[in-house]
Parts: C-alpha cells; sequence; structure tokens
C-alpha cells in the first residue's frame, strides 16, 4: 500500500488490471453453470479463503484482529453493504437481464463515486469529469447495448434484473468511498481480506436462508472439471486478485474519482476478450463506441489540467 502511494502510476496500473479482472468474470460467471446467488456464495467462498492465505503469509499482514478490534462494526456494516448485497444482486441479475445491460448499468459505478465523494469528502467532481464521464457512459451504451435494444424493456424480468444491477452499483461506489480512509490506516491486503471473507459468510448465510441453497465447499472437487476450473477462476483471479487491485489500488490513487474512470474500459476489454476468444465481431457502431470511451478517458485528466491552468 506505502509503496502505491509513493508511485502513484502503480495504483493506477493496479486499477486497470483489476478492471481486465472485472472485465472477465461475467464471462466466467456464465461458464460456471450456478445459478446467481448460490455462485456468488461460490466466488467470494473461495476468493476470501485465497485472500486469508495471502494475508497469513505475509507477515506483515498477518495480524487480522487489529482492524477488527478498532473498527470492527463499521467493517461488518460495510462488508454487508459493499459485498455480500452488492455481489448478491450484481450475480443474481444475471438471471434475469442480459450480460450488457448489467455490465451497461454495473459501469456507471465512477458516475457515483464521483457523486459520493463531492458529498461525503466534499472532493470537488469538476465540469471535466462530468462531460468526460457522460461521453463515455455514452459511449458503454452504443458498445454494449448494440443489438440488444429491442430487448431493453421488453419483459418485467429485464427491468428486474437492471433494477438489481442498480442496486448493485450504488452499494459498490458507497464501499468504495467510505472504506478508503480505513484501507489508508490498515493498508489495502488486510481490509479486503476482512471485508471480503465477513461478505462470503454473509452471503453463504443469506443464501442459505432465503434461498434454501447451503454451499457446501468441501463439494467443489465433486463436480464436473470444467465447473470446477470455472469456479476456481472466479475466485482467485476475479475475485482474490482483482478485488485487492481493484480496492487497494483506487484506495491510494491520488484522485479516486478519475481512478474509477478505468472501470469505463471494461466493457471495451470485455469487447475485445469477446473477438479473439469468442471470435464475435465488433460493428461500425462498436469501433465508434470504443473510440468514445477511450477518448473521453485519456481526455479526462488532460481536460481537468487545462481548467487547472486557466483558473490559476
Amino acid at each position: 500500500m506505502g509503496l502505491w502511494h509513493r508511485y502513484a502510476f502503480l495504483s493506477y496500473i493496479a486499477v486497470f488490471v483489476a478492471v481486465i479482472g472485472h472485465a472477465s468474470s461475467e464471462f466466467v460467471s456464465v461458464l460456471c453453470r450456478v445459478s446467481g446467488p448460490e455462485l456468488s456464495v461460490w466466488r467470494f467462498l473461495l476468493g476470501s479463503a485465497g485472500l486469508i492465505i495471502l494475508s497469513l503469509f505475509l507477515p506483515s499482514t498477518r495480524n487480522l484482529l487489529e482492524p477488527l478490534r478498532q473498527e470492527g462494526i463499521k467493517l461488518i456494516l460495510l462488508s454487508f453493504w459493499g459485498v455480500s448485497f452488492c455481489y448478491l444482486m450484481f450475480h443474481w441479475s444475471l438471471d434475469y437481464a442480459t450480460v450488457p445491460q448489467v455490465a451497461t448499468t454495473v459501469t456507471m459505478v465512477p458516475i457515483f463515486v464521483g457523486l459520493l465523494n463531492l458529498w461525503i469528502n466534499r472532493q470537488p467532481f469538476t465540469p471535466a469529469k462530468i462531460l468526460t464521464g457522460l461521453c463515455a457512459l455514452v459511449g458503454v451504451s452504443l458498445l454494449i447495448t448494440d443489438g440488444y435494444l429491442s430487448k431493453l424493456a421488453t419483459s418485467t424480468n429485464n427491468l428486474t434484473g437492471m433494477a438489481m444491477a442498480l442496486a448493485c452499483t450504488i452499494s459498490m461506489s458507497g464501499y468504495l468511498v467510505v472504506v478508503r480512509p480505513i484501507i489508508v490506516r490498515y493498508g489495502a491486503l488486510r481490509i479486503t481480506t476482512l471485508t471480503l471473507t465477513i461478505g462470503a459468510l454473509g452471503l453463504w448465510a443469506g443464501v442459505g436462508i432465503f434461498f434454501g441453497r447451503w454451499v457446501n465447499p468441501l463439494s467443489l472437487f465433486q463436480r464436473p472439471p470444467g465447473q470446477i476450473t470455472a469456479l476456481l477462476s472466479l475466485g482467485i483471479w476475479n475475485t482474490t486478485i482483482t478485488q485487492f487491485l481493484w480496492i487497494g489500488g483506487l484506495a491510494a490513487v491520488p484522485d479516486q474519482t478519475r481512478g474509477s474512470y478505468l472501470f469505463y474500459l471494461k466493457p471495451v476489454i470485455a469487447a475485445c476478450l469477446a473477438v479473439f476468444i469468442l471470435n464475435q465481431t465488433i460493428t461500425p457502431w462498436g469501433i465508434l463506441a470504443i473510440m468514445v470511451i477511450c477518448g473521453s478517458v485519456l481526455m479526462e485528466p488532460l481536460l481537468s489540467r487545462l481548467g487547472a491552468g486557466k483558473s490559476a
């Protein structure tokens, strides 16, 4: 964490690698062939187990009880809100809405991070951020809904899934903003480990009580080989590694709102994965959308600096 703070570019690289992990999570989730609520439990039980092993391996992060003694209630509430509820909504929404619809909605995270930072931390949400954020969001909508517009609101199930995705987006944004000062005090790895572990336990109990699906982690290797591989990938790559880099990187970047703008690249990365892995093609609208998104992400810091130079 200290290294990330010392070299700001490293924190932005960490966030970018995490976005790659987020971009592939929908693909891996589909390969798992497990229903949304149960899948969220598997993902975070495996992911938090990986984080615990990593934390205990490093001497500087072995004391997981210290943050709990000092910030116990806040950490528990954040875990239930930003992990249990957030990712239950995310995976459950995929049972109702299409992957493009969910991805479009979740990509609004930077907008909510900017608004919440303005409200909670009085961090300016500059005109440059608003303009480039809206442009990027338009590009995301063009890219992801291309070919899916006729399905956007054709059934109650679609709207239910999109409402769940919106709830996920708001809860994730709030978690990222509120958890930042705690990470600064105790380090990204310990806090990510604690919140994901507590959140995983909350998911396990909640899905068991409300859906009657009590996940037994010991049954993992009794499943088909392809499903085992997909679940382990979702747990280790898309959760253990991705969540550590995402949460820790955004806590370390000098400008959290700007760092979160890298999340707009998620659908671009997902589109590239679809081309190279699934052999899909990108339409002219898709190419235009990618140019708009990438241009918006690159222009935001330039416009902000230009505005700061004029005000000076």
